[in-house]
């Protein structure tokens, strides 16, 4: 079984944050959620990986990812495509490389907690032409839906339907025989002008072929959204085990936390979980609960909670509170009283009055 990745796409719904950066290269407690799928996909015995990439990020996750290995992969190879024509276009792009194995098509800016490794089991197991993954969702309009008869069998996929016809959207991980290939050669663009995967997969449901659903065991989250990330960064932070390998001064330390080497912790609060990257200095501050700091950060007399800041961030005097502030982020100066909530793009700089 070969895998297919997708990273492409403008990252729209995380702007400013994705105006200077790849959405799948966004970190979750200091690693990048694309980082996470190819760990998952390596663990699932997927030792190959074609990448969907666009010709705007395409060399930033080209750079980041680079031969995989560090991954557990033998071999990458990246595919661009030129314009976001929908899933199933991508997958179509990415067909000579699976050049006619079973392949897992896996969406890069998602987090599956227990990873792929059942899935691709039980397909080996069952071998259908098709799996989906499906979790319940609170708003399925925003996915794509399936609806199952009451054997579980599959009857019928949306795409973001008006009407959901259940509350089970589609987790961004899906598995195929060679068959696949018809099927998205047997499809036209719809109404958004793409090729949809899940018309590709309602094909062959109205071919007579195999589709088999699994559930989701653990939680899932697509963090194309802000709030999505954040979300995310809390259910993986609440793994987090205790690891201090910088230095703490006069510091009182609650719950989980990770301090990285390099880093200087010094007449602060912190509250777990919280991880605290490399050659940080945070002083005077209070931080968490499940909050990130990137590498590289300096943080001074602040308070900063349910927040993720990236590299080389600088806050000083700040309160905040469900914040996204990107690389090389400054805020300084008098800022207003209280908790505020920000997102801050890539190089920006605030001062407060």
């Amino acid at each position: 079984m070969r895998g297919v990745v997708l990273a492409g796409g403008a990252g729209s719904r995380l702007r400013p944050i994705t105006f200077s950066m790849s959405k799948q290269l966004v970190p979750v407690a200091n690693k990048p959620i694309l980082f996470y799928g190819l760990s998952d996909l390596a663990d699932a015995g997927i030792e190959e990986v074609g990448i969907i990439i666009s010709p705007e990020t395409g060399d930033e996750i080209r750079r980041a990812v680079g031969k995989g290995d560090r991954f557990g992969l033998k071999r990458v190879e990246f595919i661009v495509q030129d314009r976001p024509l929908g899933l199933a276009h991508a997958l179509n792009m990415a067909m000579p490389f699976v050049d006619g194995d079973d392949c897992l098509m896996y969406l890069g800016d998602n987090l599956i907690k227990r990873g792929v490794a059942d899935t691709v089991a039980d397909f080996k197991v069952h071998r259908p032409n098709a799996q989906i993954l499906l979790a319940e969702v609170p708003n399925p309009s925003e996915f794509g839906v399936a609806e199952l008869n009451q054997d579980g069998v599959v009857v019928r996929l949306v795409e973001k339907p008006k009407v959901p016809p259940s509350n089970l959207a589609l987790v961004g991980c899906y598995l195929f025989d060679a068959g696949v290939q018809k099927a998205i050669d047997s499809i036209k663009p719809s109404g958004r002008g793409e090729l949809e995967i899940t018309d590709a997969i309602q094909w062959l449901i109205d071919d007579g072929q195999e589709v088999r659903a699994s559930m989701i065991t653990g939680w899932w989250k697509d963090t194309g959204k802000k709030e999505d990330l954040l979300h995310a960064s809390e259910l993986v932070l609440s793994d987090l085990s205790e690891k201090i390998r910088g230095e703490v001064i006069d510091t009182e330390i609650r719950g989980a936390v990770t301090v990285g080497v390099g880093s200087r912790v010094v007449d602060s609060q912190i509250i777990g979980p919280v991880v605290i990257g490399d050659n940080v200095e945070i002083v005077r501050s209070k931080l968490g609960p499940n909050t990130t700091i990137g590498h590289g950060s300096h943080i001074h007399d602040a308070a900063i909670e349910d927040s993720l800041l990236m590299d080389g961030a600088e806050v000083s005097n700040w309160k905040l509170r469900f914040s996204l502030m990107g690389a090389n982020t400054r805020l300084t100066g008098t800022p207003a009283p209280g908790f505020v909530e920000l997102t801050v793009g890539e190089r920006s700089e605030i001062f407060g009055t």
